[in-house]
């Protein structure tokens, strides 16, 4: 089915829960068709396309999985096919450790998962970006105030989004002539199902109390601030990375 508007078209992975839902859910709110991208839940993809839909936007749930090249390649296809190009690429997809995992405790396949997804994963997306993405489009990567933190225990998780941050820095630089901007956001500790799995109740509200602000952020918090780096307002802003985090760092 061809585009029958001139809405900005928007790709958000894993965005069937959590911070990525939200993300989608924010930017259709601002006006923009939404490619809701998931790896495996497919009925929460077509739940936030529905609430996307029933508010009276456009959106349609596409699976993939960012570490596969093939698979990131046919996601971008497809949102071409259907709404006529892609403006925004918003790359929220990653994985957690599991709990606080020391390095030499790290064994090679949670370190393999931690860079295929969190960094190929990314490296994926924009690599199809650079060719597929309309000019003067915006670009979006999902760091982690982790990196600023230094936090023990999430060494290879930070390690792989200070590579996002690396990228994100000198991607934008390597679009220069397009009017794209590249940049990323840093969110601290944030109340999702991803963030929650695995730690005590002692241990969130550690992370609860850490930002001077006092409390954990949610993801609402998080997309709003995407939002406004995926829109004209923040047409100044290149190559940067926003940590949104309370305070913490």
């Amino acid at each position: 089915m061809p585009n029958e508007t001139d809405q900005p078209v928007a790709i958000v992975t894993g965005s069937s829960r959590g911070i990525g839902a939200a993300i989608a859910k924010r930017l259709a709110r601002d006006g923009m068709q939404l490619v809701v991208n998931y790896a495996g839940r497919h009925d929460a993809a077509e739940a936030v396309v529905g609430e996307i839909t029933t508010a009276g936007g456009l959106a349609m749930a596409v699976q993939a999985d960012v570490s596969d090249p093939q698979q990131v390649a046919k996601l971008f296809d497809q949102a071409i096919e259907r709404f006529g190009g892609v403006d925004v690429l918003v790359n929220n997809a990653g994985v957690l450790q599991p709990g606080f995992v020391d390095l030499a405790d790290t064994d090679d396949a949670l370190f393999d998962h931690l860079v295929a997804v969190n960094l190929k994963g990314t490296f994926n997306t924009l690599r199809e970006a650079a060719g597929k993405l309309r000019d003067g489009g915006k670009i979006v990567n999902l760091s982690t105030s982790v990196v600023g933190l230094k936090l023990q225990g999430y060494s290879i998780y930070a390690a792989t989004k200070a590579a996002v941050e690396t990228m994100t820095a000198i991607f934008a630089k390597e679009l220069r002539g397009r009017n794209i901007s590249v940049n990323a956001v840093a969110p601290g500790p944030t109340s999702t199902d991803l963030f929650l799995e695995n730690k005590t109740p002692e241990q969130i509200e550690h992370f609860r109390k850490m930002p001077p602000l006092e409390r954990l952020g949610t993801p609402d918090d998080i997309a709003n601030i995407v939002a406004f780096l995926a829109s004209s307002e923040a047409s100044w802003a290149n190559g940067q990375t926003l940590r949104a985090n309370g305070g913490l760092v």
